[in-house]
């Protein structure tokens, strides 16, 4: 397989989100949903609507979101509409929580590695296309979080986030499943959404604020390395296993923590298996725009 093309840019802006888009060369088509991290009450790392505004305007994109499967304030969509309220995406955009009524999709993963179906939310339907801005950072259950989890926990129903975690089976406690299982069943629920918008996708993975923990956590741990810039690919594998490449090569010694929590989780299996089926491919070539 030819190399991923991934983009570079050392510049934290929102213009910066939106000349990395453009290198892209693509425009997205008809409805787009922009799926993005809302953010747990309390979390503080989360990507703000301020920053993210000019690139959502520019793609004439919807805010959107799944309710989660474990208590807090956004396992209800009553309660997540309220919080995306607080936190000011309504302001700025129109928001869909795409798993607000059922009942779900049920995507077939026939050659899935742990799992054979993903349940996503069924406004996802409603949807030509899609671009996921991703906050890329430490996750305390898959080791990291970025465009792969996006894909699968992020796109996923509060049903299917159980599904997902519980490799299959919803039937004990989802979050104690054993971990290869798990990140292998984000592998493969990350490459059944790439598989629905058959290419009309694209990724951007900011790296900021690179916490330990997921922007799901509302105790979040202040960030542990200095900002590093922003990504964006066409392929959610190469852009994921670029910045796991940047943390690993980095200098900042904050690295540390961050790459003893992926190799504990086995994060790097969420790569690996989206691969394997073909999501993407983890060789790359790293293109910096700021030169």
């Amino acid at each position: 397989m030819e190399k991923a093309k991934v983009y570079f840019t050392k510049e934290v802006t929102p213009e910066s989100v939106v000349k990395l888009y453009e290198k892209l060369g693509v425009e997205l088509k008809g409805k787009v949903a922009v799926k993005l991290h809302s953010g747990e009450e309390g979390n503080r790392n989360y990507l703000k609507p301020e920053f993210v505004k000019e690139i959502v305007e520019n793609v004439k994109g919807t805010v959107v979101e799944c309710n989660t499967a474990y208590p807090g304030e956004r396992n209800t969509t009553e309660k997540h509409q309220k919080l995306m309220e607080h936190h000011g995406w309504t302001k700025y955009f129109d928001v869909d929580i795409l798993d607000s009524e059922g009942p779900d999709i049920e995507l077939e993963i026939p050659n899935g590695v742990q799992i054979q179906k993903n349940y996503i939310g069924k406004n996802l339907a409603n949807y030509d296309s899609m671009l996921v801005l991703s906050h890329f950072k430490g996750h305390a259950m898959g080791g990291f979080g970025g465009a792969l989890k996006q894909l699968s926990i992020g796109c996923a129903s509060s049903f299917g986030k159980a599904y997902i975690h519980g490799a299959g089976d919803t039937t004990g406690n989802v979050f104690e499943t054993e971990q290869v299982s798990f990140v292998k069943s984000m592998g493969d629920a990350a490459s059944s959404i790439v598989e629905y918008f058959k290419g009309n996708i694209a990724y951007i993975n900011a790296m900021v604020n690179i916490s330990l923990d997921c922007d799901c956590d509302g105790n979040a741990s202040l960030p542990c390395m200095q900002d590093i810039g922003i990504l964006a690919s066409l392929d959610p594998v190469a852009i994921d296993q670029a910045c796991v490449d940047i943390i690993y090569n980095s200098e900042d010694k904050g690295k540390e923590k961050l790459i003893q929590r992926i190799e504990e989780k086995k994060g790097i299996y969420i790569i690996d298996t989206a691969e394997k089926l073909g999501a993407g491919t983890r060789e790359y070539e790293l293109i910096s725009i700021d030169e």
